[in-house]
Parts: structure tokens; C-alpha cells; sequence
């Protein structure tokens, strides 16, 4: 790229106006408001102050993100590339002032002007796409590839609809479209110049090329163009500021005249309206076929425009493919992205003219894939006749993978019939499919799970047969969490305290937490620590008190479990325990309880019945026990609507207990279970996902375990598990299916909850009355150790000053180090650092 004498001149000049103080925090939020919004002071509101507030603070990522981007322009590093079909980001605008050093300058600024910082940053809409841990863990890893100063990329989708906006009506979830970009995102940069054409449908002809050589081409009926909007990842303390790109799925023909000129103006549009829906939804619901050609739609849009426009990128510096691996590693997040490996294919041997040999080698040199699940069930397929309607080049790669792979594999003498079967991408049978996970694996370098328990299950159980022949691509890399969003923005209280005590340096480094242990018995820290926790909580108390109508203790525990709904991460278990007790006060009204306050939130999948079915027995449970007399407030149930980021943020600093039940062998990792212990909540939880590595760091005794084991759970199931007897040998839990089956919690309707109630007693499929019992043994205890506040306050702070190992830092460096092979590149220092008062 050649740059005049004009450019530099010009280059030069705003390098000049870089410097940033209050007064030019100031100066422009002011041009915003009026040059921007063509706001004056008769109309200005306070979510334009908002809006300008955030240009303003863009204004400074975008310096320092042209600093990033020239820097990698001149240095050419090796980058790793991200690709997610989900990005939970949440709120932008305080975890970049921090990441930049500028909250206070920005908080100084909207002072002068006569506004709360804390009031403006309400108006920031959540950017909520993704579902749950997937997408949270994946904006994590952008904040600490930047603040590690990694070369790093991602690429996801620009969904129009985020995830859905989570309503309770009569106790029943009810979905309403997050028409996030309703009122514009300040946070992106819509590249128009950055566009590539993605492909679907037709049909393939083998063609012999004039070299002789027999080609494929693609010869096919349907394009889309995907566009690129940058979202700009500032690290803190440091310059490096690394690009989400984020792709919009847009028409290659706006507009049909001909259509329109002969009256039928759907039809003139229609075409439009297509392609425009698969960037449309977050996770389309995929009953039915429309859907999941739609859903695919969707994970190849992304995969084809990000490696357009990584092998773009590469060719700039390059003309042959033989350094790709060496500038660049693409990380599968997930198998939703892993239709990129036949489409690198297609791109090389199509596109490219490369033998496929060669292309293979490039392939298998730059892939690696993180797998997020163990349920069988949850490994993602499709079906061979979608793909080959869809896809059908890549259809055609994706059988000549499988045939060479499995033609090496026969040559294996450890390997049997079962093993080439259970470890063939194509699943035979009547309607065949193509198993994506496998494809991930043999298309891989590196295949890594997400905890240390996870690893092990992932090579003994789910694929026992790839880690036989392929031990070198296993590792583990146990997940971890932004400390910067989740303690500093989310817990200042907290932040301040510990900073009076150890300093500022946990802030880079969170090993440094370790100092507090100091700290752990000191009557008057543990006084501040327990008054900053009931300030937290009085703040969640009156988010409850606003949204519920229900008035809430802040001296009793406050038991949290927030996360996505599914059967195996058993909220059930959860409410089952809630009508335990309650029966427990039905018998003996006078029983002294210490005063609880179950809090749930989390969303359901729309198409998930069992799952809505339990959300709407939570608030049946929570309409009873909440306004019985007898009961006298000593338990209260909370469902918390439209779980989110900016909500989750509110409700960690002010939990007590964390509820981290899943039946052991089903949770991958789980990252709330850290985000609660990093602001002090204890865990309960059984000896699943990362649970086994945080209560190994912070110690089984400020740790309460339950329930079986993952073995054990096995064991079980293979001698022949039967739920009934579990009720009919616990006098609790037949009192608590007694008024389930009676309609109790359904104004007398019988009918209302007896799947829950049949589910239970026939299948129990995640082993919840197996459990039972000692989870409420378990729970028992937890009362009984919370009225001796002195010893609760020492565990909590332990909790805190022994998270260290759980930063997404120490994540990201491990993969850095272990798979990507990527270093630090240092820019430039910058001019302010974030100050914890």
C-alpha cells in the first residue's frame, strides 16, 4: 500500500490532536451531540448524551485501533483467527474506559456537564450475540488477546436479533425479538469497502483443465454478499486494540425493477428479504427444514467470508500458500465454524489450483478446534442430503476427507470395525449424516477441551478412537473469565478494598489476588468485606423489588442460579430442593429456617419444551411460597426476567451462593462458576466441569461438593438406575411429588406439571433424586456454616484471593504458547491508566 505525501501530512495532523484530558473528553461529547446527532440543547436527552458519550470514547479506541492495524500492516506477525458463531459481548462503553485508563476522565467530563456516569451507561443496549458460556468465553479471549498484545482476529455474525428478549407472563417464558441496533451501535465501523460473494445451491461438473489436470467446478444458483462492521477490542493498558469483524448478510440484487414495473412489489424485494435473513436471528429455531437451511445458511456465510478474507490478507505479502501456516492459525470455536475446513479446501484446490496433497497439508497446519461438549446428543450433525442441496462442493470435499482418513485409519491394527465407524464423519444408516465434531478433529491440529475432567472424558468416552491413533492433538485448556469486566466493572466496591490492601496489580496479573490471604482473618477487613457485600446486595434487592414485586431479606443467603436452562444442569434439582423445605415449614410451622432467597434466571431455548416447562414451575413454585402466611418470608423464590450480561454483572457481587449442580460428566467447564467465586460467593456444586480445578485451588473446605461422582454416575446407569425407588425410600421427596401430582402449584390443574413429575419418575435421565439427598444434607450445612459470619467472610475472601488460575488470560496464554504459537507484539505504551479509588 503506497501512501502520498497528502496522506501523511493528514496522518500527522490527527496525531497531533491524540492527547486526551477531561477538557477533550469534553470538547467531544459536545461535537457529538451536535455534529453527529444534530442534537442542541433544547432536545438533547440523556441517552443522546449516551450516544455521544460512546462516539467519544470510540473516538479514542479508533486511535489506538489504526495504531494496532499499522503496526500489523508493517510487522506482518503470525495472528490467530477466532472464528464463533456467537460473541456475548454485553456493554461496551465502561469496560473500554477502564480498558483505556479514561473512566475517570470520561466521569470528570459528564460531572462538569451535570450527569452520572452510572445513569448514562444504562442507556447501552447489551449486545447479546450469543446464548450463554460459548459466547461470553469467546468475548473474554478478545479482551485478553488484546490486553496480552497477541496478534488476534475474530469473525462471527452481525445478527440482527440477538438473543431474544426473555418475558414472564403468567409464569411462562414468552420470546420478543432484541432489536439491539434499533437505535444505532456506536461501537462498529461498517466496512462497505470489505464485501465478499458467498455461494449456495447448483451443482458440480468435473472439467479437465489444460494442464490435464481434472477439476471440480461450482457451478451455483444462489449468492449473498456478506459485509464486513468492525468492533473495535481495546485491551487495558496497552495500545493493542484487535478487530471483531462481524459479518451482515445483505443481497447481491437490492431490487428487481422488472417485478416492481409489473405491479408485484413483494416479489420485488423478496430476493432481498432472503438473503438478508440469515444474518437476521441468533440461532434460528431448527424443527423444521426452512430452519436448518437456514442455521447452515448461516455457519457458512461465516466460514466463507472470514477465510475470503484471511487467504485475502495472506496474499497481500505472499504468492504461494507455503508460509499460510506460518502467518496463520484458525481457531474453531466450537464445531459451528468447522464447515471452514472443506470450505479452505475448496478455496485451495478450486481457487487456488493447488494439488490436494498440498492443500491438505495447509489445512491440517492452521486449524485447531475446542470442543464445548460431552453429551453425545449436543455433537452437532447434519444431515448428508442438506449439505449436499446446500453445499454440494463441499459435500463432495467433505466424502473425499472421510474416504482418505478412513483408508490411513484401516492400516492401524488397534483400531476396530466399531472404532472406524463410531470415528467416520459420515454417520450411515437410513438418513445419513455428516458428524461436524469429526470432521473438526480429523481436520485439526490441536483438539483441546475446557477443563481438566472435560479433557479426560473427551478422550476416553467421546472419542476414544481419535486420541488411540492421535494422542499429540489432545490438551486441555481449562477456561477462565475477564477479570476486568467481572470484579473492576462489575464489583468497584470490592475493587477498591482489595486495592487498599495489595494494590494494583492483580488488575494484569490476577495470581497477585493471592496477597489477600493475608487478609483472610482480619476482623475489620472481614467487617468492610461483608458491609460492601450487603451494599451489593441491597442493589440487586431493589432490581427485584422493581421487576417482581417481590420484597427481598438482604441479611438472609442469597442462593443464585443464573445461567442458561437445561435439563442437565439441573434448575430442577434446585426447585425440588426449594419444595422440600417448604413442605418442611407445611409440617411444622414454627421449624426455624435461616432466611434464603432462591434467585433463578437464565433463557430457554424456544423450542425447548422441558425447559420452559421448569421456568414456568420455578414462578409457580415462587407465586405459592412467596405468599404463604406460614412460610412468614423466611423463603423467598425470584425469577429474574431477560437474563443478560448487564444484569449478571449486578447480581455476582451480591450473591452468597453459587449453584453449580450439573450432574457430574454433562458440564464441559462452566465460567459463572468463576465469575460468582471472584466476587466472593461460595460454590455448591458437584465434582463436574471446572468445579474439580476451583476446588482444588481455593480448598474443599471453603468448597461444598455433593452428589455422585462421574464414575459413579456410570456405574449407576450400567447396573440400571430406577428413579421410583430414589422417592419411595426419602419421605421429603414423596411429599414433594405428592404436590406435584396433585396440581398444587397449578391452582388443582393435575395436568400442568406431570411431565416434569413422569419425567422424573420414569427416567430421571440427569440422576436429580440420586442426588437429592445430599444436596440437602449439603444445603443443611451451608445454613448452619452462614450464621457463623466470621468463618463465612474468611472462606469467601479465600475464594477471591485463590481465583488467580481462572483469568482468561492465563487461558489465552496457554494457547498462545501450546497451540497458536503466536507472540506478544508491543506497540506503544498509553497515555493514561485506569485509576481503582
Amino acid at each position: 500500500m503506497v501512501i502520498n505525501n497528502s496522506h501523511e501530512k493528514l496522518w500527522a495532523m490527527l496525531a497531533a490532536e491524540r492527547k486526551v484530558s477531561t477538557e477533550t473528553i469534553q470538547n467531544k461529547i459536545a461535537h457529538h451531540l451536535e455534529y453527529t446527532l444534530g442534537k442542541h440543547k433544547f432536545n438533547t436527552t440523556e441517552e443522546d448524551v449516551y450516544k455521544a458519550t460512546s462516539y467519544a470514547v470510540r473516538d479514542v479506541i479508533i486511535d489506538r485501533f489504526n495504531d494496532t492495524q499499522e503496526t500489523y500492516r508493517k510487522k506482518n506477525p503470525k495472528r490467530v483467527y477466532y472464528l464463533s458463531l456467537e460473541f456475548l459481548l454485553g456493554r461496551t462503553l465502561t469496560n473500554s474506559m477502564i480498558n483505556m485508563g479514561i473512566f475517570d476522565l470520561v466521569d470528570e467530563a459528564l460531572k462538569n456537564f451535570g450527569y452520572d456516569i452510572n445513569k448514562i451507561e444504562e442507556y447501552e443496549h447489551d449486545a447479546g450475540l450469543g446464548n450463554g458460556g460459548l459466547g461470553r468465553l469467546a468475548a473474554c479471549f478478545m479482551d485478553s488477546l488484546s490486553t496480552l498484545e497477541l496478534p488476534g482476529f475474530g469473525y462471527g455474525l452481525r445478527y440482527e436479533y440477538g438473543i431474544f428478549n426473555q418475558h414472564i407472563e403468567n409464569g411462562l417464558q414468552i420470546e420478543k425479538p432484541d432489536h439491539w441496533l434499533s437505535e444505532g451501535n456506536p461501537w462498529e465501523l461498517h466496512r462497505v469497502d470489505v464485501i465478499y460473494n458467498v455461494f449456495f445451491y447448483g451443482h458440480v461438473e468435473n472439467k479437465v483443465s489444460p494442464t490435464g489436470r481434472i477439476v471440480a467446478k461450482w457451478f451455483p444458483t444462489e449468492s449473498v454478499q456478506a459485509v464486513a462492521y468492525d468492533y473495535p477490542i481495546p485491551g487495558y493498558n496497552t495500545t493493542t486494540t484487535n478487530n471483531l469483524r462481524l459479518w451482515s448478510a445483505r443481497s447481491s440484487q437490492e431490487f428487481n425493477f422488472d417485478y416492481f414495473n409489473h405491479g408485484d412489489y413483494l416479489k420485488a424485494v423478496e430476493d432481498k428479504q432472503k438473503s438478508e435473513n440469515i444474518s437476521k436471528v441468533l440461532y434460528p429455531n431448527d424443527k423444521t427444514e426452512q430452519g436448518k437451511i437456514l442455521r447452515l445458511k448461516q455457519q457458512y456465510l461465516m466460514a466463507s467470508a472470514s477465510l475470503q478474507d484471511i487467504v485475502h490478507r495472506y496474499k497481500r505479502d505472499h504468492k504461494t500458500f507455503d508460509h499460510f501456516h506460518e502467518k496463520a492459525t484458525i481457531q474453531l470455536n466450537d464445531t459451528h465454524p468447522s464447515i471452514s475446513i472443506p470450505e479452505l479446501m475448496r478455496i485451495l484446490i478450486d481457487i487456488e489450483n493447488l494439488e490436494w496433497d498440498p492443500a491438505w497439508e495447509i489445512c491440517t497446519k492452521v486449524f485447531a478446534y475446542t470442543n464445548h461438549t460431552v453429551l453425545p446428543e449436543a455433537l452437532e450433525t447434519w444431515n448428508v442430503s442438506l449439505i449436499e442441496h446446500l453445499l454440494p462442493r463441499h459435500m463432495q470435499i467433505i466424502y473425499e476427507i472421510n474416504h482418505r482418513f478412513i483408508e490411513q485409519a484401516k492400516q492401524i491394527p488397534d483400531l476396530s470395525e466399531e472404532d472406524l465407524s463410531r470415528m467416520s464423519i459420515i454417520m450411515e444408516g437410513g438418513d445419513k449424516k455428516v458428524r461436524m465434531a469429526n470432521l473438526a478433529i480429523i481436520g485439526s491440529f490441536s483438539v483441546n477441551g475446557v477443563a481438566a475432567l472435560h479433557t479426560e472424558l473427551l478422550k476416553s468416552l467421546v472419542f476414544p478412537g481419535f486420541y488411540k491413533i492421535s494422542k499429540e492433538k489432545f490438551n486441555n485448556k481449562t477456561n477462565g473469565i475477564t477479570h476486568r469486566r467481572f470484579l473492576i466493572k462489575a464489583n468497584p466496591r470490592l475493587t477498591s478494598l482489595i486495592h487498599s490492601k495489595i494494590g494494583v496489580d492483580f488488575v494484569h496479573d490476577l495470581n497477585r489476588l493471592k496477597d489477600l490471604e493475608a487478609y483472610a482473618e482480619d476482623r475489620e477487613f472481614q467487617d468492610s468485606w461483608q458491609k460492601i457485600k450487603t451494599q451489593n446486595k441491597e442493589v440487586i434487592a431493589k432490581i427485584i423489588l422493581d421487576t417482581s414485586g417481590v420484597k427481598v431479606d438482604t441479611n438472609s443467603i442469597f442462593d443464585v442460579q443464573i445461567k442458561r436452562f437445561h435439563e442437565y444442569k439441573r434448575q430442577l434439582l434446585n426447585i425440588l430442593h426449594v419444595v422440600g423445605l417448604y413442605t418442611r415449614i407445611q409440617q411444622n410451622p414454627a421449624l426455624e429456617i435461616v432466611p434464603r432467597t432462591f434467585i433463578f434466571g437464565g433463557k430457554a431455548a424456544p423450542g425447548y419444551f422441558m425447559a420452559k416447562l421448569i421456568i414456568r414451575f420455578i414462578n409457580a413454585v415462587a407465586d405459592v411460597v412467596n405468599n404463604d402466611k406460614n412460610v412468614d418470608g423466611r423463603i423467598k423464590v425470584v425469577f429474574l426476567p431477560n437474563y443478560r450480561v448487564s444484569l449478571a454483572e449486578k447480581i455476582f457481587p451480591a450473591s452468597d451462593l453459587s449453584e453449580q449442580i450439573s450432574t457430574a460428566g454433562t458440564e464441559a467447564s462452566g465460567t459463572g462458576n468463576m465469575k460468582f467465586a471472584l466476587n466472593g460467593a461460595l460454590t455448591v456444586g458437584t465434582l463436574d466441569g471446572a468445579n474439580i480445578e476451583m476446588m482444588e485451588e481455593v480448598g474443599e473446605e471453603n468448597f461444598y461438593i455433593f452428589g455422585l461422582k462421574t464414575e459413579e454416575v456410570m456405574e449407576w446407569k450400567k447396573n440400571g438406575y430406577h428413579p421410583a425407588s430414589e422417592i419411595h425410600k426419602n419421605a421429603e421427596l414423596q411429599r414433594v411429588f405428592t404436590l406435584i401430582r396433585e396440581g398444587y402449584f397449578a391452582n388443582g390443574n393435575r395436568d400442568v406439571f406431570m411431565p416434569i413429575h413422569d419425567n422424573l419418575y420414569y427416567d430421571d435421565v440427569y440422576m436429580l433424586l440420586a442426588d437429592y439427598d445430599s444436596y440437602a444434607k449439603v444445603q443443611s450445612r451451608i445454613s448452619t456454616d452462614f450464621l457463623n459470619r466470621e468463618s463465612w467472610n474468611k472462606k469467601s475472601i479465600l475464594n477471591v484471593a485463590r481465583m488467580g488460575k481462572f483469568s482468561s488470560d492465563r487461558t489465552i496464554l496457554e494457547y498462545a504458547r501450546d497451540i497458536w504459537k503466536v507472540e506478544k507484539l508491543h506497540i506503544s505504551k498509553p497515555t493514561q491508566l485506569h485509576k481503582i479509588n
